[in-house]
């Protein structure tokens, strides 16, 4: 039972890596116009992107067995919805995907090595890379009007912020150690997922 969290998390991660998980839009490319539509497309664009959902699982495993600072998840929601406002405001971030797949190798490798997260230094991985993930996000509500990207904004800090808790909160409740196989097998598969992003960015 211990293993079968972070298990199942992987597992997850790799049925999901045999589909096409490059969308980045929700609502079949249109545009939010209202603020329902923005919440609904802010509550799905972390899922439909494996990339994304792979950061957010690995700062909800950090937190719950690596001895991530509780702060991490807040971090993490907080720098994302700056990242989608530099985006709206059409301040341009070079290499912005390849940043993405950074983040998400370097998220799991952390984990992947069953040690500790540094204090700092992982919290402010988190936040950064929360940053680039939520500038990429902004993709999908540039040009739309404040309602629709407070919806947006909304939905992208309400699930992101359920994902990463809940998985810390059950990882913790497991009471298992992040030395253990299964989270460090977890946070292979998530390296691995950052690694096919970032070779797809590449390639292009």
């Amino acid at each position: 039972m211990r293993s079968r969290l972070v298990a199942v998390a992987g597992a997850v991660l790799l049925g999901l890596a045999a589909t096409p998980a490059f969308a980045h839009h929700v609502m079949d490319g249109r545009l939010p116009a209202t603020f329902t539509d923005g919440l609904l497309s802010g509550l799905g664009h972390p899922i439909i992107g494996l990339d994304h959902l792979a950061f957010v699982i690995a700062a909800g495993l950090a937190v719950g067995v690596a001895g991530a600072r509780l702060v991490t998840p807040a971090l993490l929601v907080g720098a994302s919805i700056a990242g989608v406002l530099v985006h709206v405001a059409a301040v341009g971030l070079p290499g912005g995907e390849l940043l993405v797949a950074a983040s998400v190798i370097a998220a799991g490798l952390i984990i992947a090595s069953g040690k500790a997260a540094p204090g700092l230094a992982g919290a402010l991985l988190f936040a950064l890379g929360g940053f680039v993930h939520g500038y990429a996000f902004g993709e999908s509500i540039v040009g739309a009007d404040r309602s629709a990207l407070g919806g947006y904004l909304t939905g992208l800090a309400l699930v992101q912020a359920a994902l990463a808790t809940g998985i810390a909160v059950a990882a913790r409740a497991s009471l298992i150690s992040g030395a253990a196989v299964a989270p460090r097998a977890a946070g292979a598969v998530i390296a691995a997922v950052g690694v096919f992003f970032g070779v797809a960015q590449v390639l292009a």
